[in-house]
């Protein structure tokens, strides 16, 4: 009989004092410490994103000495939870904000923070709209993080990280429909003025094409408000095939032509494509 694989060896990603108690309550761990090999998959997309996240905050602690982190659609806060673990835990400043609609979500996430004694994280079953003066909120936000927000809940968490002035937004968008759904409504007409329109004439490549595009107005909208934008995968396409990962950050090195330069585009492109339905979500001023 083969020994055993230990935890380690079973997860190689583990890391170094990681709770496991907090593994078991998430479920990536059995009640008996074995891997959940169901969850896995989830763990893996959830450190891969820490680790583009640990020097984000790492940069905003050095330069302030303090960093506050809001993830909006939190869900039953994976990543909220890990960062905590991993990242806040062993300093002595420093918060995570779990924002999430679903409150029989946020009241399970506030009894395990007791439970395991992360005292600095708190969660708030809000709006996006409530969320932006809502007083349990920080005033100051440093990072915005948003992990498979469906459909426009990402765009939620972007209104959210413009109207706070975010240093850092960090998104991993899923489930576009509402650009899809516009392009569809008006199919016909775009058809009858430009060639482009075959890009999305047939249903599956109307909910594809969507996809792909609301991202790319989704960064113009950004680096219209004055942030560099970076686009890559989160992590291999085998999986997840919710894998684009936009990482922004304001810093003052766009310059406000630049910023005039991509708004030009962002409404460029709606017009081309027949979007102008959302303009105002895409284009409007932040919250």
């Amino acid at each position: 009989m083969k020994p055993q694989k230990s935890l380690q060896e079973q997860l190689p990603e583990l890391r170094e004092g990681q709770s496991i108690e907090l593994l078991k309550e998430l479920h990536i761990l059995t009640r008996e410490g074995k891997l959940n090999q169901d969850t896995r998959r989830k763990l893996k997309q959830v450190y891969h994103l820490v680790q583009f996240i640990e020097p984000l905050l790492n940069e905003v602690m050095q330069a302030r000495g303090d960093v506050t982190l809001a993830d909006h659609g939190a869900g039953k806060s994976y990543l909220g939870f890990i960062l905590y673990d991993l990242f806040f835990k062993a300093k002595n400043t420093g918060w995570v904000v779990g924002v999430e609609s679903r409150p029989e979500l946020v009241e399970r996430s506030q009894a395990l923070a007791r439970r395991l004694g992360f005292e600095r994280m708190r969660f708030l079953a809000t709006t996006v709209q409530q969320a932006l003066s809502h007083p349990d909120l920080p005033q100051q936000i440093d990072v915005v993080t948003a992990l498979h927000a469906c459909d426009t809940a990402t765009d939620d968490a972007i209104r959210f990280g413009l109207a706070k002035q975010a240093r850092h937004l960090v998104l991993v968008p899923c489930c576009q429909a509402e650009v899809a759904s516009v392009m569809k409504q008006h199919k016909a007409f775009s058809l009858s003025r430009t060639p482009l329109a075959e890009l999305w004439r047939h249903p599956l490549h109307t909910r594809e094409f969507g996809s792909q595009i609301t991202n790319v107005l989704r960064c113009l909208q950004l680096e219209s408000h004055g942030y560099a934008v970076t686009v890559t995968e989160l992590v291999g396409w085998e999986h997840s095939m919710k894998n684009e990962l936009i990482l922004a950050t304001r810093d003052g090195s766009v310059r406000a032509a630049q910023q005039a330069r991509a708004r030009e585009r962002l409404l460029q492109v709606l017009e081309e494509l027949g979007l102008q339905p959302l303009t105002e979500r895409f284009a409007g001023a932040p919250a």
